[in-house]
């Protein structure tokens, strides 16, 4: 007699395979460098965009909309006139820091010998 054994999980992924869905945000082009520019601590949204000169403020709103909705950033509104609003990194933003700072090291060092690469592998292309 076979007995089904599987455990039920209360949600499913919409993303068959959870690497791929976490690579694929905070792999784009600007998540790393925003969670870099909330590592010391709270900051307002002009701030952000100054810390990261060459974004968008389109491309910022959307890119911290993202990051909220992953749970690496919280958004307080604060209710004055004009209204504040402060970003922090949450927990879940804050233990990303140790494989982020591991992997800016690495992409730093190995960067100039991927160019290299990519050089070589071009003029082989090319002859």
């Amino acid at each position: 007699m076979n007995q089904d054994t599987r455990v039920a999980l209360p949600f499913e992924f919409d993303q068959p395979c959870p690497i791929r869905d976490v690579l694929d945000r905070i792999g784009d082009q600007w998540s790393l460098l925003v969670l870099q520019s909330l590592e010391h601590g709270v900051m307002r949204f002009s701030a952000i965009h100054r810390a990261i000169e060459d974004i968008s403020k389109q491309m910022l709103s959307k890119t911290l909309k993202h990051l909220e909705e992953d749970g690496f950033i919280r958004r307080t509104i604060y209710p004055e006139v004009p209204p504040r609003v402060d970003y922090e990194l949450t927990d879940l933003g804050r233990s990303f820091l140790v494989p982020m700072k591991a992997l800016i090291a690495w992409a730093d060092t190995n960067h100039r010998a991927i160019c290299h690469s990519r050089e070589v592998y071009a003029g082989q292309a090319g002859a």
